[in-house]
């Protein structure tokens, strides 16, 4: 039964979310993700580190198992007396340390079947994004797209290009097909240089207007370190893929100067000399009434909040998370701005806010606390269809086995059996380590769960509680459990 339910599902997601489970790899940093390496690699002290190399993906997508009202007639719910009976010893693995809360939950209806100190604070790392990801699904229009765009400037001889958000620019000419590079600055060049034609324009001058949505080039609680190593970036709103963080390679602190130079090579390269002007903080805004020469349009808002949570990209999380602000009139400027809109955000929809501590959107910082109960509540929302647009941002966690931060966990023998099934945000930090997201039990029932651990012993470190939580979720999905 449960295989039926999960292809039924899955092909509604492949209409419905626009995210190809199978087209993504997590390369990003954010998420430690090396099942089966001979040596545990290094893990920044703010976040969890980038995953290997390309690994192979199967050439098509499996059926894997997503919240959806479609999936709620199957099988009954699971008692609180079988959930115990299957997962007790395995919450009280020595791997997990003494410091563990769960939340499972009925995926039909949101009720809690079993529970271990769920509402005990504790560091959530990555799967903080799970409450991000609501607050953007909460103010953001997800069918909506991110435009780049070039204006007229103060002057006949002065071109202004204008972020609109996008930071997964291409510089090759626009794919339409692709979320990184979906829009690309050699088809803006061909688009202003044809503009500058038309007006009778020669060389020009351009400067960069980045004042939209704009704040702290990074939260100040991200620690340097982390930044110089590559494991997180600036938060703007004008980057291009060729220029991100990864691999132990550091971001440019001012993406918007890299990306200007690209455009103004291109703009060069087809007739219009181009002087790039200095950024000075985030620049002036364009003038009002300014005549567009140029645009290209990102892949929608679902798309690139999709790709934060498969690669647990920080900040592009800020970036989304910043833009919602600017969607529901609130200024994204303080300090603490986007992590204090977050819980707002959570208090208004009714999620349990006692316990939370943000100090950032991403969860890379130190000190940030959540519950158990707040993330099961927010995926709940999310799987039992009463918040359709969070369903959508649920649905392209990454999935056991597969794609992004789980592509190499769940092949093991003692949970390979389950791989496909499972769809989890993870989190891991230095003694941290944490999953929250949905699977389908053996009865074909929708189930929602949280598992946060913050005293992971040093002893089986990070590696080993990841494997005990897969286990924990492995019976989860395994289990009958009336």
């Amino acid at each position: 039964m449960r295989r039926a339910v999960v292809a039924g599902v899955t092909l509604l997601l492949v209409g419905g979310v626009g995210y190809a489970a199978a087209d993504v790899v997590d390369l990003a940093p954010g998420i430690l993700t090396y099942d089966g390496a001979p040596v545990a690699p290094p893990t920044p002290t703010g976040s969890a580190s980038a995953s290997p190399a390309w690994a192979a993906l199967p050439s098509a997508a499996p059926a894997t198992a997503t919240p959806s009202p479609t999936a709620t007639a199957a099988g009954a719910a699971p008692t609180t007396a079988g959930l115990t009976k299957a997962l007790a010893a395995i919450a009280k693995d020595p791997w997990l340390g003494p410091s563990v809360g769960i939340s499972v939950r009925d995926g039909v209806t949101g009720a809690e079947l079993y529970a271990v100190s769920p509402g005990v604070a504790r560091a959530p790392a990555s799967t903080l994004k799970v409450l991000s990801a609501f607050a953007v699904t909460k103010h953001v229009d997800l069918d909506a797209h991110m435009t780049t765009r070039v204006v007229t400037g103060d002057t006949p001889t002065e071109i202004v290009l204008v972020a609109g958000g996008d930071t997964l620019l291409g510089s090759g000419a626009s794919d339409p097909h692709a979320v990184e590079g979906h829009a690309g600055l050699a088809t803006l060049a061909d688009e202003v240089a044809q503009s500058l034609t038309d007006r009778g324009a020669g060389a020009v001058t351009l400067r960069v207007d980045a004042t939209y949505a704009a704040g702290p080039r990074y939260p100040a609680t991200w620690k340097k370190e982390d930044i110089a190593a590559g494991f997180t970036q600036s938060v703007s709103m004008l980057d291009m893929v060729s220029q991100r963080a990864g691999g132990g390679r550091a971001a440019p602190a001012v993406p918007e100067t890299g990306v200007a130079a690209v455009l103004a090579k291109a703009l060069t390269a087809r007739g219009h000399a181009t002087t790039v002007l200095p950024l000075s903080g985030h620049g002036t805004p364009a003038p009002a009434g300014a005549t567009e020469l140029g645009a290209v349009e990102s892949a929608t808002y679902a798309d690139h909040l999709g790709f934060a949570l498969q690669h647990s990209d920080n900040a592009l999380t800020e970036n989304l998370v910043r833009q919602a602000m600017v969607a529901a009139g609130a200024s994204p400027a303080a300090p603490l701005g986007p992590p204090q809109f977050v819980v707002r955000t959570l208090a208004d929809a009714g999620v349990p806010t006692a316990g939370l501590r943000l100090l950032d959107v991403s969860g890379l910082s130190p000190g940030q606390t959540a519950t158990a109960t707040a993330l099961a509540d927010v995926v709940a929302l999310g799987a039992t269809g009463k918040d359709p647009a969070f369903l959508r941002a649920v649905a392209s966690f990454p999935v056991a086995g597969l794609t992004g931060s789980l592509s190499d966990r769940y092949r093991g023998k003692e949970t390979g059996s389950v791989a496909g099934i499972p769809r989890a945000k993870t989190g891991t930090l230095r003694g941290i380590s944490s999953l929250a997201g949905t699977t389908v039990d053996a009865d074909g029932h929708l189930l929602v769960f949280a598992v946060l651990t913050d005293r992971v012993p040093a002893s089986s470190g990070t590696l080993g509680a990841r494997a005990a939580l897969d286990r924990f979720v492995t019976a989860l999905t395994m289990c009958g459990c009336h």
